[in-house]
């Protein structure tokens, strides 16, 4: 099978961030994906400093956030999916059935409007604290468009990984657990997704197709 050539949209920070960018890139020589182009709305930022130690073409994205640019960006990369990994931004334009995402908090619950990094974790724990939960989750899900939609994390959910909340995390302790479990399960996802085994029309109220004996939710006992 031909590679599939992906875009990874990866806002990290000014100072750091891109993890997951980098372990897609490093993963890459096992799966039928690859990672052609970068994009961050941090010029300078960590994902560039990534990408130029793995010489993987960066674009920057200032904004704003409209269809054209997100066009353009494809466009640029002339990829095949957009893969957002700690994208920050609202997504327009792209189509749905190729362009998908990670969140590191059980949706839709805990997505949307500024439910991002340590802000779900937060949430999380003091619905843990509450007692209205046991357990935190990563989804992976299809993004569908900001501007009919009006909210973030709204794609149908293809993969979840239910994780149980220990009785000694905060917020840090229950991020460093999230971000590596993600690097484990991402990309092997992510090839599932660009290889055709799951697959959704990007038409809403179309089901998501997934290969046979395919679990959609994964658990994890610690």
């Amino acid at each position: 099978m031909a590679e599939k050539r992906l875009l990874v949209l990866a806002s990290g920070t000014a100072m750091g961030g891109g993890s997951g960018f980098e372990n897609l890139v490093r993963k890459q020589a096992d799966f039928d994906y690859k990672v052609i182009t970068v994009a961050s709305n941090h010029g300078q930022g960590g994902v560039r400093e990534r990408a130029d130690r793995l010489k993987i073409p960066f674009l920057q994205a200032e904004g704003p956030w409209t269809a054209e640019l997100y066009q353009w960006l494809v466009h640029e990369a002339d990829a095949h999916f957009v893969a957002c990994s700690g994208w920050l931004k609202p997504v327009c334009g792209l189509d749905p059935s190729t362009t998908f995402n990670i969140h590191p908090g059980p949706l839709p619950r805990f997505g949307g409007k500024g439910m991002y990094g340590h802000h779900v974790h937060e949430a999380v724990l003091a619905a843990h604290a509450r007692g209205e939960l046991t357990h935190t989750a990563i989804c992976m899900h299809f993004v569908t468009d900001f501007e009919r939609d009006g909210d973030y994390d709204r794609g149908p959910v293809f993969f979840k990984l239910v994780i149980p909340i220990l009785p000694d995390d905060d917020a840090d302790r229950l991020a460093y657990r999230v971000n590596a479990l993600e690097h484990v399960w991402q990309p092997d996802i992510t090839n599932l997704v660009v290889t055709g085994q799951i697959r959704w029309s990007g038409i809403p109220g179309d089901p998501v197709i997934f290969p046979p004996g395919y679990a959609r939710v994964q658990r994890i006992c610690c």
